[in-house]
């Protein structure tokens, strides 16, 4: 089978793709796979030494943008089509998979025009709007989470999970450090500025409570890097401080307790590996969608929220300490993350695929 899988713009859309990726590398026989990604320092991180074809495509976003940036976005479109057409047309894929962002758009369009089956992944609770507007023509969308199968046209929603990749799989099982807590502090990819601020005033209360051996480690962004490691160093903690996690799998899987966003990825992630969270939505999410993914969680036990409209330092530092002073509390959280999470959503989708690559060339 020969997958051209589109997505990108955050580690949140770009995860997804690559564990279905792995999965068709790793369970179809003579498969290819073409990820065509958006051309963002982002995507060129995340996708630079993965065991398959990239190409990038220029195209810009429409919702959430100036006037006059949507304006740029919509005279674009038409020269982002034709590269998309072009890139679809070359590589001649019997599918064509759309896991989000709005490079996806262009893809699955030249795609459909091109007669080559398609199909997308929704990740969150919410659909976003790209994936609302492929609704219409795509053949199949997978979604992660139930109920979100109401939300698009009767007889297309399949409910798969979030993939999640094979070193996230291969790492599931819970705690695993060498005797000291850690504390993993992650905002997703581009880091979260109300998160570190947060942390920052946390340091007063944790640097008095937290026992011997306490370790955080802590993914910024790169704008408040500074801040976060000279507060922590000034409050005596003993912490690892970066912009950016490369080796995200095996940092979650060193986790005691995690505090980040709600974004589906992430949680899907965390959930698989069974670990305990404070989850602080993004409030501008769209249509609010990261508060909705936490609350399901919430709801059956796997993980505390905390929105950030409530968000202070001693309220986090308490919730924080709560967790680290009692194995129980974390541990029942961990099992129950444990079952709302899905190891094999990327299975899924790719038997979905493959139906659909089949009766194309039954057709033919």
């Amino acid at each position: 089978m020969r997958i051209l899988i589109s997505g990108g713009g955050t580690g949140g859309h770009l995860f997804p793709g690559i564990a279905v990726a792995q999965e068709v590398l790793h369970s179809v026989s003579r498969s290819e796979v073409l990820f065509v990604s958006t051309d963002r320092d982002t995507d060129r991180r995340v996708l630079a030494e993965v065991p398959f074809a990239t190409v990038s495509l220029e195209v810009k976003g429409i919702k959430g943008k100036s006037l006059v940036d949507r304006l740029l976005a919509l005279l674009q479109l038409p020269l982002s089509l034709f590269a998309a057409f072009k890139i679809v047309r070359g590589f001649n894929p019997d599918v064509v998979l759309g896991v989000g962002g709005y490079v996806t758009g262009p893809v699955l369009l030249a795609a459909r025009l091109l007669g080559i089956p398609t199909c997308i992944h929704e990740q969150n609770s919410v659909p976003g709007l790209a994936n609302r507007l492929l609704a219409k023509f795509v053949a199949k969308i997978y979604v992660s989470l139930p109920g979100t199968e109401e939300m698009f046209p009767k007889n297309k929603a399949v409910l798969t999970g979030n993939p999640v990749r094979q070193e996230v799989r291969a790492l599931s099982g819970g705690e695993r450090n060498n005797g000291a807590f850690t504390l993993l502090v992650m905002g997703g990819s581009l880091g979260a500025h109300a998160i570190n601020r947060a942390m920052i005033e946390a340091v007063r209360v944790l640097k008095r409570r937290v026992p011997a051996g306490f370790v955080i480690i802590h993914q910024t962004g790169t704008e408040d890097e500074g801040q976060v490691r000279r507060a922590y160093k000034d409050g005596g903690l003993t912490s690892k401080v970066t912009p950016f996690i490369d080796a995200m799998p095996m940092t979650m899987a060193k986790a005691d307790l995690v505090v980040g966003r709600a974004g589906a990825t992430s949680i899907a992630e965390l959930t698989v590996m069974g670990k305990p969270m404070i989850l602080i939505p993004y409030p501008y999410a769209a249509d609010n969608h990261q508060e909705i993914n936490a609350q399901m969680l919430v709801n059956v036990g796997g993980a505390k929220m905390i929105r950030e409209s409530e968000l202070s330092g001693i309220g986090l530092a308490e919730e924080i300490l709560d967790l680290v002073g009692s194995d129980g509390k974390r541990q029942k959280m961990a099992n129950m993350a444990l079952k709302f999470g899905e190891p094999d959503a990327a299975r899924k989708i790719v038997r979905g695929c493959l139906d659909l690559a089949t009766a194309r060339k039954i057709s033919l």
